[in-house]
């Protein structure tokens, strides 16, 4: 993350979640286990069960392959700006929309980019510390 800037002070600040990621992971490797059953049923396979064990072991192996990378993630909120990983950043007064999505935070600026949030321990309420400094921000 790039350095404050003169006058700016730091708000919060939000690691990615250990439980959270993993808790992600596996419900993804349950929907995708289902899909897959469903599907190999649907065109016939006499082996259906083969869809589920495959998308439980490619989630798993992805979850543990990105785990390193994904949990390095860190949010700050200053009194400027939102601050992300690989150098994401956006000023509290170029964001239009902020929402909880799917437990994690989307953020929208003036030009479009747009901002995942991802594997918060409390997306409804990092959603909400970001309105209020968006609300409090004078540039």
């Amino acid at each position: 993350m790039s350095p404050l800037r003169e006058g700016e002070a730091i708000l919060a600040e939000w690691p990615a979640d250990k439980e959270r990621y993993w808790r992600s992971h596996a419900i993804m490797a349950v929907l995708g286990g289902a899909l897959g059953g469903v599907v190999l049923l649907a065109i016939g396979n006499p082996t259906p069960w083969v869809g589920p064990v495959a998308a439980v072991l490619a989630m798993g192996v992805r979850a543990w392959y990105l785990a390193s990378e994904a949990l390095a993630g860190r949010w700050r909120l200053t009194t400027q700006r939102l601050q992300g990983p690989g150098g994401r950043q956006v000023s509290l007064g170029q964001i239009t929309t902020v929402r909880p999505f799917f437990g994690d935070v989307q953020v929208i600026s003036q030009a479009g980019d747009k901002h995942l949030m991802k594997y918060l321990a409390d997306g409804a309420g990092v959603a909400a510390a970001i309105q209020s400094a968006k609300a409090g921000f004078n540039p």
